[in-house]
Order: structure tokens, then sequence, then C-alpha cells
């Protein structure tokens, strides 16, 4: 199809905004053309799925005579819509990203400079929730929450079985169920503080097991001896899950109700201000 144009319009926007006199849009003709169509090479087959999202910039092919021969999308920079009936493979994203970059379209470019900050920060997450495992179960972490680049890292299947792997080795190094609940405690408050925010299935793995420990050995287990800042986290975390809330109501024995409002009223995230405020733990003791 490019062998056949005679002008590409790009248009930094999905499809339906390409008449959009306030986006940024460039016109190739040429050498230009032919520069793009080596940059454009595409593995053969396809992936068989298409994104869900409209994509963008947006490529427009137009003959000799000014008709729009083909319409094809970028999708996160990786893929290509229009050629097939289904999404395909650049066979290199970044050079495409830097050749629009270089022609003034710094959209893809600033967003892969996002996703690479964020993703960085996604990795000193899951080394921070790795290193505070309890010890002897730092190995089976790194298996529930795998570097990014190993085979099973994307396997819902492995990842399963890991955290199987987890909670068996941590019933046999902590047989004792009051020191076990109490590792965990401490381990499961580690995200409460993280600024990103919300639960990774790396922290669903500690909070299942705490979930399949029996509520009284979970409450004797705080009653057991004076809670680190961290296990009230913890706490705090568990007791504010649906799981947890679904199936042994909201209300707290006191004085563990009182003492974790008064961490979090002390100490406290926003966010767990809010679930204390909407009714986490009951009323809030009178001032």
């Amino acid at each position: 199809m490019l062998h056949r144009a005679a002008r590409v319009v790009i248009v930094e926007g999905s499809p339906d905004e390409v008449e959009s006199a306030d986006l940024a849009r460039i016109v190739v003709t040429g050498d230009g053309i032919t520069d793009l169509a080596r940059l454009l090479a595409i593995a053969d087959g396809g992936t068989g799925d298409r994104c869900l999202c409209n994509g963008w910039p947006t490529i427009m092919v137009h003959g000799s005579d000014g008709g729009l021969i083909a319409c094809w999308t970028l999708h996160h920079q990786t893929g290509l819509r229009g050629v097939g009936e289904c999404d395909a493979d650049l066979l290199d994203g970044p050079a495409v990203t830097e050749w629009l970059a270089e022609r003034g379209l710094t959209g893809s470019r600033e967003v892969q400079a996002e996703l690479a900050v964020a993703q960085a920060e996604a990795e000193r997450r899951r080394m921070r929730w790795v290193r505070a495992a309890p010890a002897g179960l730092a190995g089976a972490a790194e298996d529930v929450a795998p570097p990014p680049g190993r085979d099973d890292s994307t396997s819902s299947r492995g990842l399963r079985d890991a955290g199987d792997r987890l909670a068996a080795l941590t019933r046999h190094r902590y047989p004792d169920g009051i020191e076990r609940i109490r590792a965990l405690l401490a381990w499961a408050g580690i995200p409460s503080r993280e600024s990103t925010g919300g639960l990774k299935w790396y922290d669903l793995a500690v909070q299942r097991q705490l979930l399949a420990e029996a509520p009284d050995l979970v409450l004797g287990a705080l009653a057991a001896g004076p809670a680190s800042p961290v296990q009230l986290d913890g706490a705090a975390q568990l007791f504010a899950s649906l799981e947890w809330t679904g199936t042994h109501g909201k209300q707290l024995p006191e004085p563990l109700r009182s003492m974790l409002i008064g961490h979090i009223q002390a100490t406290g995230t926003d966010a767990m201000r809010f679930r204390m405020r909407h009714g986490y733990y009951g009323a809030e003791p009178s001032a």
C-alpha cells in the first residue's frame, strides 16, 4: 500500500479525532514514505487479538489521485491495526516512536517515558515486598512475584502454584499459629504505605494466607503481645477487606478496635482513614 502512496498524513490522535485542528500532524511524501514503509514492517500472521482502545496516532495513506488507500492506527507503540483482521506486531515499535518524535509527533515517546517510570516504580515496589518476607520465605516470595522477563511471570497458573508453595512453606517454617500470623501481618502491612495504592497479586497471596487462618487465632495473635506499627498496618488492611468483613462482619472486639482506630488516627494514610470513617471496625469511639 505504501508503494502506491503519494502522500501519508499522520495525526496525533485516534481516527475519530483526525479532523481536529488542535492535533499535531505531519505529511510524509517521497523518500519519507520509503522510510516509513521500512519502519512499519510487521510480523506475519498477526496477534489474533484486537486492542480495545481506538489507537493513535492515525496513519492515513493517500494515492496519487488523493483518495484514501488505507487508514491504520498504532497501539501501545507495539501493534498496527488496519492491515488485516487483527492487530499486527511491529518488528521495531521503538524505532517507529523515535521516527515520529523526530518529526514533531512526540506523544508516543512521552507515553513510553511515563510507562518506563511506572515500570521502574513497580519493580521497586516488588522488591520492597520480597525483602519484607519473613525469614526463610524470600525465595518462595520471589516465585510469587517473579521479576519481569521470567518465563512464568505472566502465567496465572504458575503464580497460583507459587502462592500455594509459599503458603505450605510458611506453615512449615512457622508451625506455631501465633508466630505465623504475627509474621504474616507484618508482611501484609507493607502495601498500606505504598504510594501507588491498591493490592498487587503478590500482596493478595499474603492476605489469602491470613484469611485461611481461624479468625479467633488471628485476633488472639494481635492480643498475644504488643503489635508493631507494621503489624497494625497489616491488621487494618486485613480487617477492612471485603473477604473478612463479608464473613466476619466489621465489628472488632475491644481493645483491638480502639487500638486500630488510634493507630490510624495517629499515623494512618488517607486510604486507611477513609475506610475507618465509612464504617470499618464499627463506629469510632467518642472523643
